[in-house]
């Protein structure tokens, strides 16, 4: 099944199929999620027959909207198709655009809306061994300690958010956590 995503052609946004805006390294639109408990972020490590990027850990879930969904509505979709995550409110936190190279000759770029959901207590996590392979719930400041020792472990764009976007994405909820 061909998934048509939202990439600008000739400067149109237009529909295309996703692993052919990746080919092309087409500027299309994304959205990433990260859930968060107290100063723990949960993380994914991305299954091993995605076409880009396996075994690669990453934030709590992204994605690209179908071409006329919302993207606060996509977030919490795939929440639920890559972990089985129900009912947890998220936050608009950050629109930004980045470029990378995925390996075996694709490209992101994407043009992304990032959401932050806050978990209390405990979640219910099913994850779909499709996209995800394993989750853990990891420190935020252990995670940024561990992506500066092994960044290769770790997908492109997570890297990019955590050295150029942290503050913005997580800002005063970290903080406020790290209090409590």
């Amino acid at each position: 099944m061909s998934i048509m995503i939202p990439a600008w052609v000739d400067g149109e946004l237009t529909p295309v199929e996703k692993l052919e805006a990746h080919q092309r390294g087409l500027k299309h639109k994304a959205v990433s999620v990260f859930l968060i408990r107290g100063t723990e972020v949960l993380m994914q490590q991305r299954a091993m027959g995605k076409y880009h990027t396996p075994g690669l850990w990453a934030n709590t879930c992204c994605t690209h909207p179908e071409w006329d969904e919302a993207p606060s509505v996509c977030a919490a979709r795939r929440l639920n198709e890559e972990l089985g995550i129900t009912g947890v409110p998220l936050e608009h936190r950050h629109h930004l655009e980045y470029r990378a190279d995925v390996g075996n000759d694709l490209i992101e770029h994407e043009v992304v809306e990032v959401y932050l959901g806050h978990v209390r207590g405990t979640l219910s996590i099913t994850p779909n061994p499709d996209e995800v392979m394993a989750h853990e719930w990891v420190d935020y400041h252990d995670l940024m300690a561990m992506v500066q020792r092994h960044p290769k472990r770790f997908t492109p764009w997570l890297r990019i958010y955590l050295a150029e976007h942290s503050g913005t994405i997580f800002g005063a909820d970290l903080a406020q956590a790290a209090r409590v």
